[in-house]
């Protein structure tokens, strides 16, 4: 059984209870992060709480933790649950507009925001070896969700129906793009190319989510001096890349090797990959 934290309490999982007029459940009314540990230690702890306060503040939820209040809960779930679930664990953040007593589409007033978190367990990282790295096959389709994939709500009905489209082919992923035929994110993951040794990733707008691991990775290829833009492609130029990765706190970088029926280059997971994993590996505790 694993501990989970709900409103200031840390209690078992299964005994964890939200209303059912919480606004999450109702409106899917919320913010959420994800927050990965390996070994207990975690990985871009403050970049996601940053972006957890931002998204609060765009939708008017009032955060009623400190960053250090967060960062003692996400811990004390890691180090309370490593028994049962490991030493690879994700912590699940999700704070609610909270529960009114009745259900209208207004914000209400004198609400408290709801706060709850679990831990569950990660597959453990893959070693930057790309000669036993086999790369993902993925899906790729027109991007149906909202305008404002830059927050990340927990109204996440758009990206569950676009993975499972995928997902029910035997992808592993889904590459979304937009009207224009660009490139945007996928379901749940960023996407970058590598096209004659520069790596592409598209720029932020509302269009895709500021991902924590697209931040670091960034900051990792910048280290090792490794040519990237944040640049527009558009389906043919993935199509016609050298190199595909998706990235996301779960995923880490993950080479695809496969989008639709279309193979990425030689269908091997390539050399640019296997360089900027080996250096996220070694700095993704210290960016």
């Amino acid at each position: 059984m694993t501990t989970a934290y709900l409103n200031g309490e840390f209690l078992p999982l299964q005994e964890a209870r939200i209303s059912p007029l919480d606004r999450g459940f109702l409106f899917g009314d919320g913010i959420y992060e994800v927050v990965p540990s390996y070994g207990g230690r975690m990985v871009g702890f403050s970049q996601h709480f940053a972006r957890m306060e931002k998204g609060l503040a765009m939708v008017e939820i009032a955060p009623s933790l400190t960053e250090q209040d967060t960062r003692d809960i996400c811990q004390h779930l890691i180090d309370s649950n490593r028994e049962t679930l490991g030493e690879n664990i994700g912590v699940y953040l999700h704070v609610s507009r909270g529960a009114d007593t009745r259900r209208f589409h207004a914000y209400p007033e004198g609400v408290q925001p709801t706060v709850f978190a679990f831990a569950f367990a990660l597959t453990a990282p893959v070693n930057a070896d790309r000669t036993i790295h086999a790369g993902a096959k993925v899906a790729i389709t027109q991007d149906l969700r909202w305008q404002r994939c830059h927050i990340k709500s927990t109204a996440l009905l758009g990206n569950v129906m676009h993975f499972q489209q995928g997902y029910r082919e035997g992808n592993a992923e889904t590459i979304l793009f937009n009207g224009d035929g660009q490139i945007t994110e996928a379901s749940s993951s960023n996407v970058f190319i590598v096209k004659d040794g520069e790596v592409l990733t598209p720029p932020l707008d509302n269009q895709l989510l500021p991902g924590i691991t697209r931040m670091l990775v960034l900051a990792c290829l910048q280290k090792a001096g490794i040519p990237h833009s944040e640049s527009w492609f558009s389906v043919d130029e993935l199509n016609s890349a050298d190199e595909v990765w998706l990235t996301s706190s779960g995923k880490e970088i993950l080479p695809v090797v496969q989008v639709g029926d279309k193979t990425i280059a030689d269908g091997k997971v390539g050399p640019v990959w296997e360089q900027a994993f080996t250096l996220y590996s070694k700095l993704k505790f210290e960016l």
